[in-house]
Parts: structure tokens; sequence; C-alpha cells
């Protein structure tokens, strides 16, 4: 699949990714002005398998043989080497049955407060696998970030991965009940984005990894735009004499 100059762009972004730190707890994770992003989902939703894909590495973000065993949050550098500027937070899966109640209570806890309180998280990637929708704990988990998604505090991008397994009419459904769930959190000042992916066949790779790169790295305003910005600033900082 061809991509776009601007895919290509964000794909090289997201090579970068490297191995920082990892921290079972909330005060272990590193104080960052970094803008921080979360990639969150069930346990067998392919959430690293999606890290992997977009990073283009075949073990950055590593699989527990026993999915929902992984109970540490991993941190990823991104950007230069000398001068990182975004850090990738792999959270742990959710929701696998063989892990302990007392287990997945005490990570439900951590995950909320993450989403909740870390100052430096600016978007959320929230995977979903597709044949299922957003199950019931999808839903919670997405109500822990709602509040500063609502505001446009924390960016969200929904991917409904292994999307090669479904026929195009199923796709079609999955999006739109995707998009009937989103419309809970979505505002005017809300930063929403829904996409179908498929680690297999790279599908929605290359759309993902711009829209996390456009978060980072807002587009600079067209020089024409600029100029009439300052312009129209200037004359409300020093407006003319009215007529006499």
């Amino acid at each position: 699949m061809t991509e776009s100059p601007d895919a290509r762009t964000a794909l090289a972004w997201t090579h970068t990714a490297r191995f920082l730190t990892t921290a079972s707890k909330l005060d272990q994770l590193p104080v960052s002005e970094l803008p921080e992003i979360a990639f969150v989902g069930r346990s067998n939703a392919g959430k690293s398998t999606a890290i992997n894909t977009l990073a283009q590495q075949k073990r950055l973000a590593f699989a527990s043989k026993t999915p929902g065993r992984t109970q540490h949050i991993n941190l990823f550098h991104l950007g230069p080497k000398d001068a990182p500027d975004t850090l990738f937070a792999d959270l742990p899966g959710y929701g696998y049955a063989a892990v302990a109640r007392t287990a997945k209570l005490r990570w439900q806890q951590v995950m909320a407060d993450y989403l909740e309180i870390r100052r430096s998280l600016s978007g959320v990637v929230l995977m979903v696998d597709s044949r299922l929708g957003f199950t019931e704990l999808d839903q919670q988990l997405l109500q822990f970030v709602a509040p500063r998604v609502g505001t446009g505090e924390v960016k969200l991008l929904v991917l409904l991965t292994k999307a090669d397994k479904l026929s195009r009419k199923e796709a079609d459904a999955a999006v739109r009940a995707a998009t009937d769930v989103l419309a809970q959190v979505s505002t005017d000042d809300a930063d929403v984005s829904l996409s179908l992916f498929s680690a297999l066949k790279k599908s929605g790779v290359g759309d993902a990894a711009e829209t996390l790169y456009g978060w980072v790295h807002p587009p600079a305003p067209a020089p024409a735009a600029a100029a009439a910005a300052a312009a129209v600033a200037a004359a409300a900082a020093d407006p003319a004499d009215p007529a006499e």
C-alpha cells in the first residue's frame, strides 16, 4: 500500500520509538514536560501488535504469553535521540478472565488514576476489537477519560483492530456502532477520531500514524493566514481613533 507523503513522515517519526522505562505504580513514572500518548485496550484487542506495527518494530511492545499478565506501564521516547519530542505509554491490557480479581481491581484503579490525573497526558489511543465493538469494559475506560476528552485537554483516537477479519458490510456496521458510542464523549472542543485498523494487512497504519504525528506537530499556519491573523491582532490591540 502506497502511503501519502504526510503518512511517510509520520511513520518515520513513529519508527524512532525506543524504550525508556517501566513502572508498576503512577508515582514511579518520571515527571515529564513532553506530550504523552497512552495506548489502552482489552488484553486480546491487539494492543501490543498495533504499537509494534505503528513503530515498524517487531518487539518494541512486548506481548505476554499469558494475556493480561503484563502489569506495568511502559514508556517510550519518540523523536531525535538527543531531543525527544513525545512519549508513548503502553498501559496494561484489561479484562482478561485468568487474572485474579484483586489484580484486576488494582490495575483498574491505576489506569483510572492515570487517565484522570496524569498531567502530561495529551492523547489516548483506545484499541477496540472490531468484531466485538465497545464492550462494557471499553466503555468504562472511555468514561475514565471522557471529562478530559470533552474539554479538548486530551485527544482520542479509537482503532477498530483486526479489521481484516470483517467483510465490508461488517466493517461499515462496526464503524457506525463505534461512532454512536463516541458521540457520548464528543463535544465542540473534543478531538475524537475513529479508524479501522489491521496490523496483518497494514491497513489504517499510515492514517493512525498521521493522526498521532499531527497531535504533536500541528501544521504551521500558512504565511498569508498568519499575516492576516497578525494584522487583526494588531488592529485589536491598537484601534484607530474614531472619526470626528
